[in-house]
């Protein structure tokens, strides 16, 4: 029998030159954060920084990003997507650069440091939204789930294993600042990718984008983004669930998860960091798994039941004291919430509107990361007043419910049947019809 092997699905976007070249440059981009995390963290200890520093820099980062990330969507649905993600890569690389000359050459102070971290918050506001607005014009409909499955692996894989393990080893040779000069040298060949990439149009109508004033388009836009998530009932319904979500888990996993390690196995750094791995491993293989294979029909409840249900190995972790156990449960919470999130990125760049794309996009990170700093910041607090292992009881426990709660609220089941994503473009609208 003659014929070429089907390509396996996770490897399908592969075959569209503008997609190799963009997701390259997304992986040199990941790869520069990955190195960033960790030598900011030495850089600030050796400018005479403490605890209180680091958290000053970081919230200046989550501070520009949020600040940044709604009018990032705006001008996402407004200006060649191409065109932003050059201009930020090329502003991450030379902020990046004078921030590596400034620490090799002993002039580096801290408030350089808040200062570029709120700059590359902002950066990563107007990055995502453009990307994720641009790829549904680079590649088919029935790729778009392997794509997100393939960012979804990359984040783990680069920025939170290869990035950091290079930033050690550049730290330990010689000083953050060299790492912060590998960091520029990625954003430059990040930029330099961009310039190879093929301008695409905008997909939305010139004549819109061009008929009202610059300042009151932006925002006449913004209300429109908000406007299309209030009548969108499985929009509305998934951010508002996430929300809470972020609310009720990220402060126990972020803050209370080392206690949680030492207290209860008896474990230090390295038991710490193989449970962050287990978690990481988990979203990697979550990502591909859910990549190799069509979207589910029932996409909607699949996708949040994923989240919800997905969180119920937070209880285990409540009340184990073997580190094994706990490794296991953040492997499955990895995995689920991986899973979910490629789910997610899909319907988002299949269900909504190419005009609305950008603003979308942005709203979900608005939203998602809204109660995050919340979540942090009362995690301490609760679990001092109720105890660590009751803590990640209630946040195992509680987005099981809500997740029913917004499946039912919002109507998926009848949603996602009436607007089905596993049948080809064709049949899909000869179904909703």
């Amino acid at each position: 029998m003659s014929g070429r092997r089907e390509s396996p699905r996770a490897l399908r976007p592969f075959r569209v030159r503008q997609y190799r070249v963009l997701i390259v440059a997304l992986a040199l981009s990941l790869f520069g954060e990955g190195v960033w995390l960790v030598a900011i963290v030495w850089q600030v200890i050796g400018v005479g920084g403490g605890p209180a520093d680091l958290s000053l820099v970081a919230a200046a980062s989550s501070l520009g990003l949020v600040a940044a990330v709604l009018f990032g969507g705006v001008i996402a649905d407004r200006v060649p997507q191409r065109s932003i993600l050059i201009v930020v890569e090329s502003v991450k690389t030379a902020v990046i650069a004078l921030t590596a000359v400034l620490a090799l050459t002993q002039a580096l102070q801290l408030w350089h440091l808040v200062a570029v971290s709120l700059v590359l918050g902002a950066a990563a506001g107007f990055f995502y939204p453009a990307y994720s607005a641009m790829l549904p014009s680079v590649l088919p409909a029935d790729d778009l789930l392997a794509a997100n499955g393939v960012e979804g692996v990359l984040r783990p894989a680069v920025m939170q294993a290869a990035g950091p393990a290079v930033a050690s080893a550049v730290i330990a040779a010689a000083t953050p600042g060299l790492a912060f000069a590998v960091v520029a040298g990625s954003q430059l060949l990040a930029v330099t990718g961009l310039v190879f990439l093929k301008p695409m149009p905008l997909r939305r109508d010139a004549e819109e984008v061009a008929s009202a004033h610059p300042v009151r388009a932006v925002f006449a836009d913004l209300r429109e983004g908000f406007r299309y998530m209030g009548r969108t009932p499985w929009l509305l319904g998934t951010l508002l669930f996430a929300t809470i979500l972020v609310l009720v888990i990220m402060g126990p996993i972020e803050v209370l998860l080392p206690f949680a390690v030492r207290d209860q196995t008896g474990g230090g750094a390295g038991s710490f960091a193989v449970a962050l791995a287990a978690f990481g491993i988990g979203g990697a293989i979550g990502s591909i798994l859910v990549a190799s294979f069509p979207l589910p029909r029932r996409y909607l409840t699949v996708m949040v039941m994923l989240w919800g249900a997905g969180c119920l190995p937070l209880v285990v972790i409540g009340l184990t004291s073997e580190l094994w156990v706990m490794v296991i449960a953040l492997f499955v919470v990895g995995f689920t919430f991986s899973a979910a999130t490629v789910i997610w990125g899909t319907l988002l760049q299949r269900r909504v509107p190419p005009a609305m794309l950008g603003r979308v996009s942005s709203l979900d990170f608005f939203v998602s990361l809204a109660f995050m700093p919340l979540s942090m910041a009362i995690a301490g607090p609760v679990g001092e007043a109720i105890g660590v292992a009751p803590a990640f009881v209630v946040a195992g426990a509680v987005p099981v419910v809500i997740a029913v709660v917004a499946i039912l609220a919002a109507r998926m089941p009848r949603d996602e049947l009436e607007h089905p994503l596993d049948l080809p473009p064709a049949e899909a609208g000869a179904a909703a019809a």
